[in-house]
């Protein structure tokens, strides 16, 4: 008989599995990436048609594609959190554990109980940005399908990348720092200049000055055409993802941009789009080392970013697919160019 071990989930749940679990299914926004960054892909029996449907976008899928031929087991997307799965799927793919991000505590107890299969929920934190509460579903995760190892290994490998990032930018004093924005950040779908983030991984692990810090607000904001205006930052980044429609807002409203100084000033750059099925951690690493190559090119002077983006994607998912990833993002940290 296989032994079991108890684990408290993130919505607080006591969860016994038998372990060590052969098959499980991931369902919900990051959750494959997580059993990814593991290492336990073989241990994947199904994955959601999102995954599949959308190829090119993250980098633990492009990485490990050969998922493509598993089954699919329910639609998955933003719309399946706290949502019901589709049981019959569910159980085709005959999983001995069922890993889940942002179940409520009472549903999971119900899905459980309908399946008779453990069910493990995980989280990231607050939607759309970095946080800490991945580290602990990381090792949550890990704990349970013997992967501890791994998962303190990506811990460090992740925080070693932030104290790299901090350490470069240490000193740097508050009045030399550009005033920067980034625009086009993904929401529920893709979005213009005015989506941003009033705390953006990437600008806050290196210090940099967001001029939307201070909007009362913490996370994603809506900001509009004359506040941008009035802001006007010093640097302008555009997430890749929202790449085309401020290319397409350029052609209807080119006044507002020309309002703008970064862009009248050649100083608008792109970045490649980590929030895409919750947070895509290597791209947010890669994009803050952009950042900071741009913001102080003689701290960063030794750093190329495609080296770099290689360097943790191959730690993290297992290859170096940065060249896939600038097919659908462009370029890293280049100057903004519209066709």
């Amino acid at each position: 008989m296989a032994d079991s071990i108890t684990v408290r989930d993130m919505a607080g749940r006591d969860v016994t599995i038998a372990t060590p679990p052969k098959r499980i299914v991931c369902l919900a926004p990051g959750t494959l990436r997580l059993i990814i960054y593991l290492g336990a892909k073989e241990m994947v029996a199904g994955v959601e048609a999102i995954e599949k449907r959308f190829p090119t976008t993250r980098p633990y899928w492009v990485a490990n594609s050969d998922l493509n031929v598993l089954p699919s087991v329910g639609p998955g997307g933003p719309g399946s959190i706290n949502s019901d799965p589709d049981l019959e799927a569910l159980l085709s793919a005959a999983p001995d554990l069922i890993f889940i991000t942002y179940l409520e505590k009472r549903k999971a107890d119900e899905l459980q109980a309908k399946l008779g299969i453990p069910v493990v929920v995980l989280s990231y934190g607050p939607f759309g940005r970095f946080d800490e509460t991945m580290y602990r579903s990381l090792r949550l995760a890990g704990k349970i399908l013997e992967k501890e190892t791994r998962a303190e290994e990506v811990v460090a490998f992740i925080g070693n990348a932030r104290k790299d990032l901090s350490r470069r930018v240490k000193g740097e004093g508050a009045e030399t720092k550009p005033r920067v924005y980034v625009g086009g950040i993904g929401f529920k779908a893709t979005q213009g200049i005015g989506s941003t983030e009033t705390t953006y991984a990437p600008f806050d692990w290196v210090g940099a000055r967001n001029v939307v810090a201070d909007q009362g607000t913490k996370g994603h904001l809506f900001v509009g055409k004359e506040t941008l205006l009035a802001l006007d930052p010093d640097i302008i980044f555009i997430d890749g993802g929202g790449k085309g429609n401020v290319a397409r807002d350029m052609q209807i409203k080119p006044a507002f941009y020309k309002g703008l100084s970064a862009f009248r000033e050649d100083r608008v750059y792109t970045l490649h789009s980590y929030n895409w099925y919750m947070t895509n951690i290597g791209t947010a690493m890669g994009d803050a080392y952009a950042v900071g190559k741009i913001l102080y090119p003689e701290r960063f002077a030794d750093i190329d970013l495609a080296v770099k983006a290689n360097e943790i994607y191959t730690f993290l998912v297992g290859k170096p697919v940065y060249d896939q990833l600038k097919t659908t993002y462009g370029p890293i940290g280049v100057k903004l160019t519209i066709k």
